[in-house]
């Protein structure tokens, strides 16, 4: 499965990405490339509890 991301930068330089198709699904990172892979991590952690709670795997975005 492939999910689009969103990358920001908050007031203290700390890139944060997240996943707007899993609730609640954030990272960060001390540079982009580490919040990317970051997030990586928390997709595939976020989806193993989903799926574990019998949740649905995501939400519908726009």
């Amino acid at each position: 499965m492939k999910f689009n991301i969103t990358i920001d930068r908050d007031e203290d330089g700390v890139w944060i990405a997240e996943c707007p198709a899993i609730p609640g699904c954030v990272s960060q990172g001390a540079t982009k490339q580490e919040a990317v892979e970051n997030v990586k991590e928390a997709v595939a952690l976020c989806l193993e509890v989903r799926v574990e709670k019998g949740l649905p795997l995501t939400v519908e975005t726009l």
